[in-house]
């Protein structure tokens, strides 16, 4: 019985785990229609784990569910993307400002090496490994700060903010002026210069604000309309 159970739960969490990796890189569009009879049979597994994931991306916001209709992929809401930049602008400011002058001779490497392989994947355009590494780089200076935790709340909540930023890399919307916003906050944190590294902080995420009007001319079945 117990054996049953956890393989049930982990057919459910593989499931789960896919297909919110899907929705997150846009693998699945937003307004894509899902089966539980598709996602069944992609995963060999019953329906009932299905509509049990089904739910959980429901209460992630990464799907909606219409009786009688079906489930979809949810629309980007341009109301979630604003609050998770805001979260975002709040905290990295603070966070770049905590570790000014505070970097060890470890951190300033791994953080130089992140960079040198972002400039790798804007020459060969993988906005995939791109986008891997642009959160690390925020991650770790989370992890620097000592503020590992807040790195994963805030990641839970920006799935919006964080579908909108796929689908400008995917794109190739300002790559250099991301890596150079990139290089400008490490160079101004290991200075020490606290304003000059959350201005430039706040700068790098309010791109966003700019950029969604290019994405909702060139994507407009993507998104939620008021």
């Amino acid at each position: 019985m117990e054996a049953a159970y956890a393989s049930r739960s982990s057919a459910r969490e593989m499931v789960y785990r896919k297909l919110r990796h899907d929705i997150l890189h846009l693998v699945l569009k937003p307004g894509t229609k899902m089966s539980e009879q598709e996602v069944s049979e992609r995963f060999q597994v019953s329906r009932t784990p299905v509509r049990e994931v089904f739910v959980r991306l429901f209460q992630d916001g990464l799907v909606e569910i219409y009786p009688q209709r079906g489930t979809y992929v949810s629309l980007i809401n341009l109301a979630h993307v604003d609050e998770g930049r805001f979260v975002r602008e709040v905290l990295e400011m603070a966070v770049v400002r905590e570790i000014c002058g505070e970097l060890t001779r470890d951190d300033i490497v791994h953080l130089e090496s992140n960079l040198a392989q972002q400039e790798v994947c804007h020459e060969n355009q993988s906005y995939l490994q791109m986008l891997s590494l642009d959160e690390r780089f925020h991650a770790t200076l989370f992890r620097i700060a000592g503020q590992e935790r807040t790195w994963q709340m805030v990641s839970q909540l920006n799935n919006d903010f964080f579908r909108l930023r796929v689908l400008r890399l995917s794109h190739h919307y300002d790559w250099d002026t991301i890596i150079a916003q990139h290089k400008a906050v490490l160079q101004a944190v290991k200075e020490g210069n606290h304003e000059v590294a959350a201005q430039i902080m706040q700068e790098h995420l309010r791109m966003v604000i700019v950029e969604r009007k290019l994405l909702l001319r060139d994507f407009p079945e993507y998104f939620a309309h008021p």
